[in-house]
């Protein structure tokens, strides 16, 4: 082993060692393992065996919230969607024994490809983003094998309630919270709640698509080569997916989106689509009814604001890994209070 392999947080690499033998037979050993950054939730590693390069994902060190962080999910929904018009990567195998390095985790291959921070080909790949995110979302469930994969009825009200039970274990963890924040987050539920769409749309659902979680290729033509973590994936409202979607994008000039620490905003540069260009384009892959489309992407701030505060609860507990995790917590109210402005003033 290389001196690199050693102090790799959340990684037991002995007893890790071993169990890739055992279910990669010719992978070779262990020769560097590093954590790849970007991530502010499940720990993502690339590990060298020889010649070869595969990723591992495992759950956060603390505060991890319950329902949350399933890899079993994420290894479930990679696996169907392997060979199917949704680029993903391939998974290689699914460890739930929490001895081997104190948690689950699964391994899948690793994708040549980039995640992009920069504007070149910037008007082709944001089509193939919509274009990827309408893959995803016009996917036959039953003959990809998901047809049980969640309970798309009534989802947007379970989603309401779960996340008001995530944000609950998060605030208990963060004493310093302010009265102003606890009732902007109180009002914004009750909003929330009396305006959820009816039952519609079902389809697959990532739970957490932008442009961050897109590995992309430049050449010989711009493309998705993969699109990954998906921990958060189920069954209900695709509106949901373009809703959080939307609440990533950043146009140019929105001080306020640059401002919250997450997520690329290299979207706002020369060439990126607008969010309403965006829109239209997913509008016209799908033909999907976007009338409501300022309670999904309120609803999508509300989710990303309960996120950050589970991520800014593990920053008080010392769980973090990386760096940049003291800013997450002052993006809160601003989330909270963007919800607010777009359920009054529209989505885009």
């Amino acid at each position: 082993m290389t001196e690199q392999v050693a102090g790799v947080p959340g990684i037991d690499i002995p007893r890790l060692s071993s169990w890739l033998a055992a279910r990669l037979p010719g992978a070779g050993q262990i020769t560097g393992i590093e954590v790849l950054a970007g991530g502010r939730s499940n720990l993502t590693y690339l590990v060298r065996l020889g010649d070869r390069r595969v990723v591992l994902r495992r759950p956060p060190l603390g505060h991890v919230l319950p329902t949350a962080h399933d890899m079993r999910r994420e290894h479930t929904v990679l696996s169907a969607l392997a060979g199917s018009d949704v680029p993903v990567p391939t998974p290689l195998a699914l460890c739930t024994d929490e001895e081997v390095i104190g948690a689950p985790f699964y391994v899948m291959d690793h994708v040549e490809g980039r995640v992009l921070r920069t504007w070149e080909e910037a008007h082709a790949l944001s089509e193939r983003l919509a274009d990827a995110l309408g893959a995803i979302h016009r996917l036959d469930v039953e003959a990809a094998g998901l047809g049980d994969f969640g309970r798309p009825q009534g989802y947007m009200a379970r989603q309401l309630k779960r996340w008001g039970k995530q944000w609950e274990a998060s605030h208990a963890a963060d004493p310093g919270m302010s009265a102003a924040t606890e009732a902007s987050h109180e009002r914004l539920v009750k909003r929330l709640a009396e305006r959820l769409p009816g039952e519609g749309l079902t389809g697959l659902v990532h739970g957490d698509f932008r442009l961050d979680n897109a590995l992309v290729r430049l050449r010989p033509v711009p493309e998705i080569a993969a699109v990954v973590d998906w921990e958060m994936s189920t069954l209900g409202d695709p509106l949901s997916d373009l809703g959080l979607t939307l609440v990533y994008w950043t146009d140019p000039g929105d001080v306020e989106r640059q401002s919250i620490p997450v997520g690329s905003t290299v979207t706002s540069a020369p060439g990126f689509l607008t969010r309403r260009e965006f829109t239209d384009r997913y509008a016209t892959l799908t033909g999907y009814d976007l009338s409501d489309l300022d309670f999904y992407v309120a609803f999508g701030c509300y989710k990303l604001a309960v996120i950050l505060e589970g991520i800014h609860a593990r920053f008080l507990q010392k769980a973090t890994v990386g760096e940049g995790f003291d800013q997450i917590g002052g993006s809160v109210p601003v989330l909270l209070d963007r919800a607010h402005r777009i359920l009054e003033e529209g989505a885009l």
